[in-house]
Parts: structure tokens; sequence; C-alpha cells
């Protein structure tokens, strides 16, 4: 992997908070999994297991009035930006007491006093909405900043490479991640660009571009950050690949029998968990017994919010109906 970016250790309060980020997710993602099994949630589910790194790390540098725009892998770049797992959770269960009140569902989450923004499960549909939100903060005079989150296969598009354009030419305070998991469902990237590092295709629009180790939270947060950094100042647009691998199929219906065994054994040996927690327990941020409590915390919070959602009724009558538009 070429211009991997130099790690610049974290404080240990700051690298715990971040396990704890990617612990949440872990356990909110393994409670989904055991609901949708159960035939609690409808439709169907896109998990981040494996990618925790790249939620956590990017969006744990933003401010509560920062933006972020989701992908249809949302879950756990929603936890990192601060949704409550409860609201989370009962809106993916389709619950009145969901971020949207049921009627989002999973790949439709939204919290704006949050500063999370509508996902959109279209691929790449978020690139140029990220842009003009963040457009709109620059004519306000405002220093806030967007944070795009994307996969590889999004590069592929046209409004991809219209928005680079823009972003870089009108110097728009936004950031754009993307989570390259090396397939675009089940198409590998090699198949989809003879660009195999994607950052050369931002780079050629005048911006900086990084590709990174996407499993490893240090090194993610400090490559967003120092691009937040300089969003904030006015400087611009910044492109950030984060290399990183999903540990399941592309959706719940979804087996992954192309992909080759040894290849998904390599990625797991590298979960971005059992490398945080190794550096961790290293730098003797936390003992082996307290790195077990505060994933016991999480598990509990996790279920808390289980029953929560699941206590919460769907929405019936005038509020099923309620701020939901038909155009025939």
């Amino acid at each position: 992997m070429k211009r991997i970016v130099q790690n610049n250790k974290l404080s240990k309060s700051l690298l715990i908070d971040l396990y704890r980020k990617m612990v949440r997710i872990r356990a909110f993602e393994g409670k989904v999994t055991q609901l949708f099994l159960k035939g609690l949630v409808p439709g169907t589910i896109h998990l981040s297991t494996g990618q925790e790194a790249v939620a956590a790390g990017a969006a744990g540098c933003l401010r509560t009035s920062d933006r972020v725009m989701l992908t249809h892998r949302p879950h756990g770049q929603a936890l990192a930006k601060g949704m409550d797992p409860k609201r989370l959770l009962a809106e993916i269960l389709g619950r009145e007491d969901g971020c949207c009140r049921g009627k989002g569902g999973s790949m439709h989450l939204a919290d704006p006093k949050a500063g999370i923004m509508p996902s959109l499960p279209i691929v790449g549909a978020g690139i140029p909405v990220a842009a003009g939100i963040a457009f709109a903060f620059k004519q306000a005079g405002s220093d806030a900043v967007v944070m795009g989150f994307f996969g590889d296969g999004a590069t592929n598009i046209g409004a991809f490479h219209e928005t680079m354009n823009l972003a870089a030419l009108w110097k728009l305070p936004v950031v754009y991640v993307c989570e390259n998991n090396l397939y675009a469902v089940s198409t590998p990237i090699q198949s989809a660009t003879v660009v195999v590092e994607l950052s050369e295709k931002a780079k050629m629009y005048g911006m900086p571009a990084f590709t990174i180790d996407g499993n490893n939270v240090e090194i993610v947060y400090t490559t967003a950050a120092a691009a937040v950094d300089r969003a904030r100042r006015g400087e611009g647009p910044s492109f950030i690949e984060c290399k990183t691998y999903r540990h399941s199929g592309h959706s719940r219906t979804d087996p992954a029998t192309y992909r080759d065994e040894q290849e998904v054994q390599a990625w797991k040996e590298r979960d971005p968990l059992i490398l945080c927690r190794r550096m961790i327990l290293e730098r003797g941020c936390l003992d082996e017994k307290r790195c077990s409590d505060l994933e016991a915390e999480e598990q509990r919070l996790i279920e808390e919010a289980a029953d929560f959602a699941l206590a919460s009724p769907e929405p019936e009558g005038p509020e099923a109906l309620a701020d939901v538009y038909y155009h025939g």
C-alpha cells in the first residue's frame, strides 16, 4: 500500500474512546443480526463488521455542528457521530420511537440534531449532496465541516468526478472518506477500475488525497483530523481512501462465495478491534480486566437499546401516513 500516513500516537483517553465506539458498533450490529434472524427487521441489512475503525476514527474527530452523509451501510457511521443506539435500533425495527419514526429503516437514517443527514442508499448519491451542504456552510461564513462516506464503487460514477472538481475549485469544507472494502457488492475492485489506488482519482482534481490503513483507528483518526482542520480553515476538501474489509457479504442475502477464504481469513486476522485492543494493552491504556469491563458495558448498553426498541410500538393510523408523500 503506497503513501500510508505515518502513525501519530493518540492520548490514552482518546484511544480508549475510539475503542469504545468500535466495540459499540460491533455489539450493535451483532444485535441487529440476532433480531434479523428472528424476523423482526423489515427488509435486509448491510453490516459494517470489519470496517468499524473507519467510522469511529473519521467521525470521531467531528463536532456536533459538523455534518455527515451516510451510505447504505450506515449503522456504524451513525453511532460514531453520536446517534442514540436506542433510537437507531428502534428505527431499524420500524418502530415509532426510531430516529425517523420507523419510516426510514436501516438504509434511510437521519438525526440532524446530531449532525447526521439523511442516508442515501443509492451508490454515490451523497457525494454531491455533501458538497451542497458544504457550499451552504461556506456561504453562511460557518466553520462547520461536512464528511461524506461512500464505498469504492462510487468512485466510478460521474457524480463523483463532477463533485471532486467543483469541491476543489470552490474550496468547499468537505472531507470525503472512501471505505474501500475491495468489493462493490460482488465486483472486485480490479475488475471495475484500472486505477486501484483510489486516492489517485481525487488527486488529479487538485486536492490532498491519501490511501491509508483503514483497519488502524489511530491512523484513520489522525488523517481525518488533519483533513477536517484543513477544511475548517477554509483551505478546501480532502479525500481519504481507507483500505478495509467487510467480514460478511454485501448484505444478509449475500453469502459472499465470490471471495477466496484465505483472503477473508487474512483480513479477519487484521480485525480493527483486535488491533486496537492490542494497542491499548501494549501502551498500558487499560489492563485486561478493564478492557473486558469496557466491552461488557457496551454490550449491556446495546441490550438496553434492544429492550427499548422491542417495547416501542409500530407507527399506526395517522402517524403511519404523516410526512409520507406520494406523487402518482
